[in-house]
Formats: C-alpha cells, structure tokens, sequence
C-alpha cells in the first residue's frame, strides 16, 4: 500500500506518468469530439491538471504556449469564484485580465470537488483555439488591430455551464451579438463550430476528472495529492540545479541579450544566479513600451516562454510543471510590451512575441542560434450570412547549436501544432494548396546550419478577405558562434494578372479568384563558423550533454535519446 507520508521514488515516477496519461487521454477526446479543422485537426489545443490552489501539476505534450500561461487563468477564476461555486459547473475565460493570452484562445475550467460536493480537491483545464470569435476580420487574428475589443468575444469569467446545464443561449449572445456592437466587427463567423468545440473542451475536463478520481479510489486522496506537490517539488529541484551549473559555467561573466521585432521595439533580458541555492531573477528592464499594435504580450506569456526554456534547458526527463518557475522571479515593467495594459491589442503577442522571448533567453546563456522566430499566422474568410474564417500556423527552420544542425520546416519553440491536411483543406474551404516545400538556402550557414523555412502557396477561388501577422521580415534570425544570420521571411501577393506585391510581415488585404498568396518563412540561424572541425565550443560534461533538437525546437532529452537522434 502506498504511504501519504513518504515519498517512494518509484511511486513518484508511477504518479508522474499517470498524471500525464490523464492529460494525454483529455487531449484524445479533444480531437475526437471536437469538429473545426483548427482543434480536430491542427491539434491547436492545451490540456492540463492543476492543484487546488491553481498549480499546473501535469499536461499532455500539446502547445507550449498555452501550457505555461493557463496557471495564470485557472488562479484568477479561483479568486472570482471563491466559495460560489458547486458540483457541475464549467467555467469559460480568454481575456489578458484573468490570465488569458489572446482572445481565440478560449479556456475552460471545471472545479472537482470532493465526495462531500464542499471543497475543491483539484481542477482540470482545457484550451484551445478557435478560428473565429468574432472581431474586425475573418480568424480574429487581425494584423492591424489596435484595441482588444476588435479582436472577438470578451469572456473574463462566465458560467458556462451550471449544474451539468450548458447555455447556449447566452453563449450566443456572448460571442455573436456582444462582438458586432463595436464598429467594423462582426460577431462569431462560426458559431456552431464554437459551441461544438467548447462542449469538447468540457467532455475532455469530464474526462480529467473521472481519470483522477479513479487514481483517487485506487490510493486515496492524500497520497494522490501528495504526488501532486511531489512531481512538482521535483521539477523544481532539476531546475535549481541547471541554475546552479550555469552560474558556475558563465564563472561570474554577465548573463544578457536583447533582441529586437521588427518593428525595432527591444526585448532585453539580464539574469542574476543566486548559485548557492540555484535561484535566479530573469529581469526584462529595458523592454520597449506596450505598442500602438498588436503584439503586445500579457505577462502570462512571458511566463510561460520562461517555462518553456528552462525546461528545454533542464539535463533530466521531468515534466513541465509550476515547480520549473518557482526558483525564477522574474521582473517585468509596467506598461511594456510585456505587461501592456489590460485594452490593448494582444492577438500577435501569443504567436509572435512569444518566440522572440524564447530567442533573448537561449541567446543569453549562449545555448543555440535563433529559431525562425515566428508562428506565419495566416487567416482567410469572408462575413455575412455564410461566413466563415480560417487560421493556421506555418513552419519553418530551427537553429543550429553546439553538437546539432537546425531542423528544416517545423514549428519551433512556443508551438507544437500540426498543418491542415491539404485533402482536407481544399475540400473545406475554397482554396486550392498550389506549393508546399521547404525553402532551400534559408537556413544559415555554419558547422552547424540552421533548419530551411518552408513555401506555402494558396490560390484563393472566392473573393475574401486574407491576412498574415508574422515576424523576422526585418531582423533576420541570429546566428551563434559564428554562425550565420536565417533568412528572413517574406509575404507575397500574386494577382491573378500576374503582379507580385510585397504585403510586408502584418497585412489584410481582398483577394479576388485566381489570386495567390505566399509565404515565405524564415530559416534558422547557424552555429559555429563554417569549414571548422565540427566539435562543440561547449564543455559538455558540465552544460546540457543531451542539448538536442526534436520535432518542435531544441529540446532537453536523456542522453540514450541524443546517442539515437
């Protein structure tokens, strides 16, 4: 029988896998019921467990965007609904005020109590992101917003469910009449796509939940979220020890770097080691102000691109879990483009923002060449009485690093997800996928080349509005070690007449039939001077021995997994 009041090793790598197994099965039935190509398809979504104060405990594999940031939107449910809630109710939430990261991202908590229906012994979350929630164009993900309110549906913090009783009804008004009273927005272009989607999202909690309570019935309470503390004091032990290592391998220099968007707003990164007990302050001072645009990132974010990299840094198998940020404060300004105010635009800052935090803190502790730095958000849809609006994300090259080339044509580091299908594509929407391939020569050169970008060519057969928001179309991805710059990306309009005009990195414009539009995405800076004896710069006995790149970015691994890659 397994104790409450020690901590077996083997019990806590059993309870470490089964909490991940319960996320991977709500991520499953996610798939399975949901209908949008974004969610079915595109995997677009994040499932996770969280204690009952808010602490992520274990998630699936999915969007590392969201894994990082849906602590911030479960605590802020928990602080509004304090002792109001009761067995059955589903709660619904995207805005940057209560922990959301952009308003497609639409997050749903349920709270499972106890056999008594009194108190709160854990939640499950799921997010995903829908390819309309209304706003001033078709994917509410529009390039040239401004305010919040053009980018779709508000919701801060709504009962969506009440007693096992889903409302539909104000859910409507919420995301199809709410949106439209602001001037040149429309509501949902796809609404029963919505409200299939979020019953998902709640099937997939139900699913977390009766998973943990069978885990629950098998050791009792008190072991199971004793292991829910452990895996995440474990978590939390593996990355103050990388701290420590890399306090002792940057020997007093100073950790920093900033880096730039295109728009020549600075990201600027300083770290301090506290090498005695592996702590650390991650301080963006310095950071541009919050923007008259769109890529403005709430704080959420920020935190979770931290997660994220320290994670990817971390020499040892451990989940992603609260426990990765707790050695970290991190220190951000008010006002920034990091911490914007609560009414700014911010559909970009998930997507494009993100990546470039990830950049500034590998190129601070010298880990790797920038990645393509981008997510090439690309959206197409018409409004009206058919209406209908699409988004996905594009690939493109990773960096190369001390030991690994970068990898061509996959997402890379704040993103996980898969491209539509292209059958299912065309049969969906009207569109016709004219080239898709990797871009050859736009990784950079090195002893280590970066990863190729990819080509994706769309030939529209309706008139429509089209919109890209992507990066690296001015500031190339950075090389390391002598390594050489990526090529930047580049979006171009084709006229079915035969004119090719460059829309820059963040556009809308209205197609006709036969028009084409393609993107260009960036490759992945080198690493290491080219023609040099491919041996690493770095002491790898002593920094990240298994540093290595897998599907999307460069990961932590063991080290069997980087002798076989």
């Amino acid at each position: 029988m397994t104790s409450a009041d020690v901590i077996d090793p083997v019990q806590l790598s059993i309870f470490r896998h089964r909490f991940m197994g319960v996320a991977e099965q709500m991520g499953r039935v996610l798939q399975n019921v949901s209908i949008s190509a974004n969610i079915k398809e595109r995997l677009d979504f994040t499932c996770a467990i969280f204690t009952p104060e808010g602490d992520l405990v274990a998630n699936a594999p999915h969007v590392p965007a969201m894994i990082g940031s849906m602590a911030f939107a479960v605590r802020s449910q928990i602080a509004e609904w304090q002792g109001k809630l009761q067995d059955g109710d589903v709660l619904l939430s995207n805005t940057p005020a209560f922990g959301g990261v952009h308003l497609p991202d639409l997050t749903v908590i349920t709270p499972v109590f106890d056999s008594d229906g009194k108190e709160i012994i854990f939640w499950a979350a799921s997010r995903g992101h829908h390819a309309d929630v209304g706003g001033i164009l078709p994917g509410s993900m529009p390039p040239l917003s401004k305010l919040l309110s053009e980018e779709g549906a508000v919701f801060d913090s709504y009962l969506l469910v009440r007693a096992g009783n889903f409302d539909e009804e104000e859910l409507h008004r919420m995301l199809c009449v709410e949106p439209a009273r602001f001037p040149g927005s429309s509501g949902s272009r796809c609404f029963q796509d919505n409200v299939t989607d979020l019953k998902a999202q709640v099937a997939a909690n139900h699913c977390g939940i009766r998973l943990v309570r069978q885990l629950i019935e098998e050791y009792s309470m008190d072991v199971v979220q004793m292991y829910m503390r452990a895996i995440q004091d474990s978590a939390e032990l593996a990355v103050r020890n990388l701290l420590k290592r890399l306090a002792h391998d940057h020997n007093g220099e100073v950790i920093s770097a900033v880096d730039y968007m295109d728009d020549g707003t600075p990201i600027m990164l300083k770290v301090t080691i506290n090498s005695s007990d592996g702590s650390a302050i991650f301080d963006f001072t310095g950071t541009g102000p919050e923007i008259y645009g769109n890529w403005n990132a709430p704080v959420a974010i920020c935190n979770s691109a931290v997660i994220f990299a320290l994670r990817c840094m971390v020499n040892s198998d451990i989940p992603l879990n609260q426990g990765c940020i707790k050695p970290v404060q991190l220190i951000i300004p008010d006002r920034s483009l990091l911490r914007p105010s609560f009414e700014a635009a911010v559909c970009a800052g998930n997507v494009l923002t993100s990546q470039r935090i990830v950049d500034v803190i590998f190129k601070s502790f010298k880990i790797c060449a920038a990645s393509q730095g981008c997510m090439n958000n690309f959206t197409f849809g018409n409004d009206g009485e058919n209406g209908f609006g699409y988004y996905e994300t594009i690939a493109g090259g990773s960096g190369g690093g001390p030991g690994w080339a970068g990898t061509s044509g996959v997402h890379t580091n704040m993103t996980n997800t898969r491209i539509t299908d292209p059958e299912s594509l065309e049969r969906r929407y009207p569109v016709i996928l004219r080239r898709f391939s990797l871009r050859d020569g736009s990784g950079g050169g090195g002893m280590y080349p970066g990863g190729e970008g990819v080509i994706r060519d769309v030939e529209l057969r309706l008139p429509m509005s089209v919109s890209i928001l992507s990066e690296r179309r001015s500031f190339a991805p950075y090389g390391m070690a002598g390594g050489a710059n990526g090529k930047r990306g580049k979006n171009t309009w084709i006229t079915k007449a035969g004119r090719h005009i460059s829309v820059g990195g963040k556009n809308s414009i209205r197609v006709q039939p036969g028009d084409r539009f393609v993107i260009e995405t960036p490759g992945g800076g080198g690493y290491g001077v080219p023609g040099e004896p491919k041996k690493s710069s770095v002491d790898q006995s002593t920094v990240m021995p298994s540093f290595v790149p897998i599907a999307n970015g460069s990961v932590a691994a063991n080290r069997s997994l980087a002798e076989e890659v």
